[in-house]
């Protein structure tokens, strides 16, 4: 006969995350990433600031959203939600709009180049976060339209969701790349 166990006892050192779990976070981001970046090599900013489909969607843009995206969810990882939980976006300010719309694309005086400097240092900083943070650590999500009220995430969950934002957002560039000049990801 097994004992019952106290799901909200704190693990034991034994049931902590190991390396390998940390190491299968990162491979498998690095995976997703590494499809990400293929769709800008090679392109000019011009070609980076393109909305090749009937999306507003550039590959500049999609970099920079990542990046910006990413790094949110790191501060979210290392302080929890921001205090007053972010912009009322039912009422906000014309400038925190278009500030928004800003970060889904490669504005005039921004390169390629620097949106992927940008990116590259987000990236940086999961790699450490990921091998280093408490991965059951519990944050309340801020308070926002597309979370549920009172709902909290893990790290390990923020951790997997940073994952599938980079895969979904490597599909959106493939097609915007592929519609550029034909290039492919894969295949």
């Amino acid at each position: 006969m097994t004992e019952a166990t106290d799901p909200t006892a704190p693990s034991s050192p034994s049931s902590s995350p190991s390396s390998a779990e940390r190491d299968e976070i990162l491979a498998i981001h690095a995976k997703h990433r590494g499809l990400f970046l293929v769709t800008v090599q090679g392109l000019t900013d011009d070609q980076a600031r393109l909305t090749p489909t009937v999306s507003a969607l550039s590959l500049g843009g999609l970099v920079k959203h990542v990046a910006a995206t990413v790094g949110t969810w790191l501060d979210f990882v290392e302080r929890g939600a921001p205090e007053g939980g972010g912009p009322d976006w039912e009422d906000a300010d014309p400038d925190v709009l278009a500030a928004y719309a800003d970060g889904f694309r490669l504005t005039a005086d921004e390169t390629l180049d620097g949106a992927l400097a940008a990116y590259a240092v987000v990236h940086e900083r999961l790699e450490t976060l990921v091998r280093g943070v408490d991965l059951d650590e519990v944050h309340a999500l801020p308070s926002a339209p597309w979370f549920t009220p009172g709902e909290a995430w893990s790290n390990r969950r923020v951790f997997m969701h940073v994952l599938a934002e980079t895969a979904q957002h490597a599909g959106h560039a493939d097609i915007l790349r592929e519609a550029i000049d034909g290039q492919k990801s894969m295949g």
